[in-house]
């Protein structure tokens, strides 16, 4: 009989090989699974996995409850999910503990975070201030500015995820098409318009001073040091212009995202096409953007509703 560690390394391996899946999903594997292993070294001392019953489950449940979120605890019980559906199609089990039990942690709604389109304004309309008083400039900070507009034009343009738009390959940007193509969750494919001159313009600077960077590296963002610009380069650049710009709110990469998919909402775009735009697999995620256009919509109607200044002709 296997130890529990061999079950996990097999596991990994078949996702990591068989299933193609993301270093971050293999990643908060290996999390989830050594903390379950360590609760069964804790509390069921020598307990082989195919005595890990609905009972053990149900103390696991209980465990990983204490101190975490709701969409944290469903992540680690859909990742033991897989974990023992696998270990049941291997044979390694005869039958997987959770066909007897029934889970169901209720997840609370929060809406997504947007940023107001005046702080967007703003932020835009700084950098190409700050960059109009050093065209004439030479040196690295111009080079480093070029490129910052260039990410959050995309960022803003494509509503791609940070991760998404550190990925991007050099192949993957094709400015005559005006479009480039994104490799999202599941590897993904999809094709997003450069839509307006300023981020094809932007993205077109940025190739033309970083392109032997982006020759020898393959990446199409690239950070001082010739490698990938990274997620977390982009949230501390992000946060130094948030600064720059006195906006008061914190903002993330992701909230650009969000931004631009409750605008386009708002503006009318049917929901099916931003469901394609942003590469959601269920339009049930992107109906959220919904409900946080309501407002928008409400006060929309009541500033157009014919009913606003009828004379009703109730004289004396």
């Amino acid at each position: 009989m296997q130890s529990m560690q061999e079950h996990i390394k097999g596991f990994i391996f078949h996702c990591q090989y068989e299933k193609n899946l993301n270093p971050k999903t293999i990643k908060a594997y290996r999390i989830d699974l050594r903390q379950f292993a360590e609760f069964l070294d804790r509390d069921h001392p020598g307990n082989r996995i195919d005595l890990v019953d609905k009972h053990i489950l149900r103390e696991y449940i209980k465990n990983v409850s204490t101190g975490n979120k709701p969409k944290t605890i469903k992540r680690k019980l859909a990742t033991l999910k897989a974990f023992f559906n696998q270990l049941e199609f291997e044979d390694t089990i005869l039958v997987n503990p959770f066909r007897k039990i029934r889970i169901r942690i209720k997840e609370g709604k929060s809406l997504p975070r947007t940023i107001p389109r005046r702080d967007i304004a703003g932020l835009f309309q700084s950098l190409y201030v700050l960059k109009q008083k050093t065209d004439n400039v030479k040196g690295h900070a111009v080079r480093t500015l070029v490129r910052d507009i260039a990410v959050l034009e995309l960022l803003f343009s494509a509503g791609v995820r940070v991760a998404e738009l550190c990925s991007l390959r050099a192949d993957n940007v094709e400015l005559q098409r005006g479009s480039v193509r994104i490799m999202g969750k599941g590897t993904r494919e999809r094709m997003i318009p450069l839509c307006g001159d300023e981020i094809v313009q932007a993205l077109g600077e940025y190739e033309k001073l970083y392109r032997a960077e982006i020759s020898q590296a393959g990446w199409f963002f690239i950070n001082r040091d010739g490698r990938r610009f990274s997620e977390q380069s982009v949230r501390l650049m992000i946060r130094k212009y948030v600064r720059l710009t006195e906006i008061p709110d914190r903002i993330t990469p992701h909230m650009f995202r969000h931004s631009v998919a409750t605008q386009l909402l708002e503006n009318g775009v049917d929901i099916r096409y931003i469901q394609t735009f942003l590469g959601h697999s269920s339009i049930t995620t992107t109906q959220i953007y919904a409900q946080v256009t309501e407002e928008f919509q409400r006060v929309a109607i009541e500033a157009r509703h014919p009913r606003r200044g009828m004379d009703m002709g109730m004289g004396e």
